[in-house]
């Protein structure tokens, strides 16, 4: 090896002011360039020092190739300049160049350091590849960085990651003194491989060693929550976070947000988001998103409209949001309006935005400008595939909906349970009980597919439309799993074509059982007894939702005009118009009444 000459005093009076120079840091990746360009001009080119600096601001700019050709350059690279190599190469995404880059670092005779080793770990994570993850693990025991805390986080990182768990732990157990980012690690290995109870239990055992968990940690924990449904646990930890004066973290707390919302408590998630001092457009997504997924599409809109006011702009995922609530509402003028503040590339280029679109001219009606919007994809997965299979069977286009179905196969996409939900509802509205049966049956047969509670629902409501009410009867008892109301539900509703009062007496037992404080349900059973002049069983109804207290819900409906989105309840006299509305009905009413229209009053309560 070369003995590089001492350094003179006018080329270290160079190098300070260049040293400067870099430290005043760079506006633009062709200033970066233009001073490299004089640290060139004055012979310093194989400056590592000052080398060192332009490679790691050259990372700032995400410009991995001119790093590779400054690198490439430098006739005697020492260990720093590898490591901020693998390390800029890791922070910008481009793990097989890291490891490519790790390989020449080892051929040309370096030996890694506490430096080196969670950066190429890192790399060797996220590409799963494990086999040259164990090999780096036997080579940071043999140089003595196996009690190195942060190489040690890194090897438990790679065992979770590649989900060998048992061995994650074992890393962790061996660390003698853990710190946040090490607890971080084996929670989130946990939370990886759907373990979500104990990912919560270790951050009982981090908090009782009395290290204070970072933001991240906390966010991870809550999706802990979130992915079980456990309210109570969330509730527990947002005490905590509150002690802790972390609630102030946008976030945290608009992770808060959604965990609330995800577990269904809208009061509580509104209550978090209210309390946010500087809400950020993630926040306000996230509140939006759990508006709609809770079914209440009005509050989502509403504060849709004032995320406007406030002239926060919305991401894509905001606009899902507020397409999916568009579509509950039937607001197709408010949905496209919503839909042009986002890029329209956007749409197209990105598979769940372009999904939500697709949901919302279908359900709404106009397939003409769901198709366009389908045929305009760039990426269609199967989950894009679903909507528009689905779309075509809810509107009648039962035969093209099978046609694509064909299409989905011959291009190598596995259908799943909800690429068969759409052809069995498109079944149902076309009265298709022998194709409904064979789609069926090929779940299991052909594609390997266990049909779940809702395909069941499919079929009975299928069977029990066509008028085979036996036969869907017989399929509910034969079901692997417990019926659930969605299933009666659709039982009762073919109860209600066929007029078979004897079989809605038994399905509307069964619905109470299930939904003892659904009021429609009792209402429906006293409307039966009623009808059979049973007034003794329809007077007990009536006083058992009076004992309970369950008081019949008013029905209610949305309308949109010129982009306003209007609701009504039964009877209620709020809207402006009300009285113009009222007077419009009994002008209708009465005019139906000439032409010889008969209310049916046998099933009103």
């Amino acid at each position: 090896m070369r003995m590089q000459s001492r350094p003179t005093y006018p080329s270290m009076s160079k190098g300070l002011e260049i040293k400067k120079l870099i430290l005043q840091g760079f506006n633009s990746f062709r200033h970066l360039k233009h001073v490299h360009a004089h640290i060139l001009r004055l012979s310093l080119c194989q400056d590592n020092y000052l080398l060192n600096m332009i490679l790691r601001y050259s990372f700032d700019f995400s410009d991995t190739n001119y790093t590779r050709l400054v690198f490439h350059q430098i006739k005697q690279p020492n260990i720093f300049l590898w490591n901020t190599m693998i390390r800029g190469l890791v922070s910008n995404d481009c793990f097989e160049d890291a490891v490519e880059f790790y390989s020449l670092m080892r051929s040309e005779g370096f030996l890694p350091n506490n430096f080196t080793f969670p950066f190429v770990l890192k790399a060797c994570a996220r590409l799963l590849d494990l086999q040259l993850g164990v090999k780096i693990h036997t080579l940071v025991v043999k140089a003595g960085f196996d009690y190195d805390v942060f190489v040690k986080t890194s090897l438990v990182c790679l065992y979770a990651k590649c989900g060998f768990l048992e061995n994650a732990h074992k890393v962790f157990d061996d660390i003698p003194e853990k710190n946040v980012v090490s607890w971080t690690a084996i929670i989130s290995g946990y939370i990886g491989v759907g373990k979500s109870r104990e990912a919560i239990d270790m951050f009982r055992r981090l908090l009782e060693t009395n290290l204070v968990p970072d933001s991240f940690t906390v966010v991870r924990v809550l999706s802990a929550c979130t992915q079980l449904g456990d309210i109570n646990c969330g509730e527990w930890i947002h005490k905590w976070i509150m002690e802790m004066g972390m609630v102030r973290n946008v976030f945290v707390a608009t992770t808060l947000v959604d965990m609330y919302a995800k577990c269904g408590n809208m009061g509580k998630a509104r209550g978090v988001f209210d309390g946010i001092p500087e809400k950020d457009m993630v926040t306000w997504g996230a509140m939006i998103q759990g508006y709609a997924l809770n079914e209440l599409p009005k509050e989502a809109m509403d504060l849709f409209l004032q995320m406007q006011r406030e002239n926060v702009k919305p991401d894509c995922y905001t606009v899902v949001g507020v397409l999916s609530a568009c579509t509950r509402l039937g607001a197709l003028e408010l949905g496209e309006w919503a839909s042009g503040l986002v890029d329209r590339n956007e749409f197209l280029c990105n598979p769940v935005v372009g999904t939500a679109l697709i949901d919302l001219y279908a359900k709404c009606g106009n397939m003409a400008r769901a198709w366009e919007v389908f045929k305009g994809m760039k990426e269609k997965d199967r989950v894009v595939w679903n909507a528009i299979i689905s779309g075509l069977a809810m509107n009648g286009y039962v035969k093209i909906s099978f046609g694509l179905f064909g299409q989905v196969e011959k291009i190598g996409i596995k259908p799943d349970g909800n690429t068969f939900i759409g052809l069995l509802c498109g079944c149902t509205h076309a009265g298709l009980v022998d194709e409904g049966m064979q789609y069926f049956n090929s779940m299991d047969r052909v594609f390997s597919l266990t049909p779940t509670v809702e395909h069941y629902g499919c079929m009975v409501d299928l069977l029990g439309r066509a008028g085979l009410l036996d036969e869907a009867l017989q399929m509910i008892r034969n079901m692997p799993m417990e019926a659930n109301a969605i299933v009666w539900g659709a039982l009762l509703g073919a109860c209600w074509i066929h007029r078979d009062t004897q079989l809605a007496e038994l399905v509307l037992k069964q619905l109470i059982e299930l939904e003892p404080w659904n009021s429609g349900n009792y209402v429906l059973l006293s409307n039966i007894y009623s009808t059979n002049l049973k007034w003794d069983e329809a007077a007990k109804i009536r006083l058992s939702m009076n004992e309970k207290g369950i008081q019949k819900s008013p029905g209610c409906s949305w309308i949109e005009v010129d982009g306003i989105v209007h609701e009504f309840l039964v009877g209620d006299k709020y809207h402006p118009l009300s009285e113009k509305i009222y007077a419009k009905l009994d002008e209708l009413t009465k005019k139906m009444k000439v032409a010889g229209y008969i209310p049916t009053t046998g099933y009103v309560l």
